[in-house]
């Protein structure tokens, strides 16, 4: 197998277990309250990454107090806000919507920059993002009727949770000095505990059961798809350039319905069906534009590829 195929399989292996995350949260939700598991996410993960630390030898950045401010909003948006929310949504949706609506992340991101940081839109990425919308609506359209207001809410916060993550991309492109993807998660995941440790308090952990299947399931987010999806992604990011890892991440949304459907056994019904195509469409046709618009002018080398990779799954 060549260099740039196995790039490939990583890539897909580190969005196949993002996709995860959502049955696993399903499952979390299901036996803990949101920040109590987000706090647990973190305090498993956090050894690993500083271990990977320690193994490589990267260091923690020095950075002016501005970005410091930055990374901790970006841990209370990315990290501590996605984490709960997505919990918080399906624990009142189904995980066939939240796989539906998680692949929605690359649009949700377009548009955020459209709206605040007044970036100029082409018309493929226009169309996309009506595309994806028109997806998502389909599917909340037929939540409407099958749940009611309570699968509508949890559909909400699910996008809550998306546009968190999209934030979260936002303000990683205002830090005056970038920081490397090992420190980055390392930080995001320290940071994030913190903050989640505090506002678990409301939750009175200390007088909760938990539930083994649940804490299993917060042990296999922190472990497998976080750290795991981590070194899946960066692997794959250094051996193909940034556009066509970008294309990878429409398997995402393509995981978690599957194993909403074959782990948890839920249905899926046309409309939902209909909202993943345009969805994945939408994604697709973005990634597949920009593919396009930078193939010409991207890097060559595996180290410049993978700094021009998007951003990988540890913070989800």
């Amino acid at each position: 197998m060549n260099n740039r195929m196995q790039g490939y399989c990583y890539l897909a292996a580190a969005m196949a277990l993002v996709g995860s995350t959502v049955a696993a949260s399903k499952i979390i939700g299901t036996g803990l309250p949101p920040f109590t598991a987000t706090a647990l996410r973190f305090a498993i993960a956090l050894p690993c990454f500083a271990l990977l630390m320690a193994l490589t030898g990267a260091r923690l950045p020095r950075l002016a107090l501005r970005d410091w401010l930055l990374l901790a909003v970006q841990a209370i948006a990315g990290s501590v806000g996605y984490t709960a929310l997505l919990i918080a949504g399906l624990q009142r949706a189904s995980a066939v919507d939240g796989g539906i609506i998680l692949g929605t992340l690359p649009l949700v991101s377009a548009a955020i920059a459209i709206l605040l940081l007044g970036e100029r839109p082409g018309k493929a990425t226009l169309a996309a993002i009506v595309a994806a919308a028109f997806g998502v609506w389909l599917m909340m359209r037929h939540s409407a009727g099958q749940g009611g207001a309570r699968s509508l809410a949890g559909n909400a916060l699910i996008l809550g949770a998306v546009l968190c993550e999209g934030l979260f991309i936002l303000l990683n492109k205002r830090l005056r000095q970038p920081v490397a993807p090992l420190a980055l998660s390392t930080l995001m995941t320290g940071f994030g505990l913190a903050f989640s440790a505090v506002a678990c308090v409301a939750e009175a952990p200390w007088d909760l059961n938990l539930p083994a299947s649940a804490v299993a399931a917060v042990a296999y987010y922190a472990l497998v798809p976080t750290v795991g999806g981590f070194l899946l992604w960066y692997a794959g990011a250094a051996r193909v350039n940034g556009a066509e890892a970008a294309l990878f991440t429409a398997l995402a949304p393509v995981s978690a319905v599957a194993l909403a459907a074959g782990l948890l056994g839920e249905s899926l019904a046309p409309a939902q069906l209909a909202g993943m195509a345009c969805v994945l469409g939408a994604v697709l046709a973005l990634g597949g534009s920009g593919l396009r618009s930078r193939g010409q002018r991207l890097p060559a080398g595996p180290a410049a590829a993978a700094d021009d990779a998007p951003s990988g799954p540890s913070r989800g």
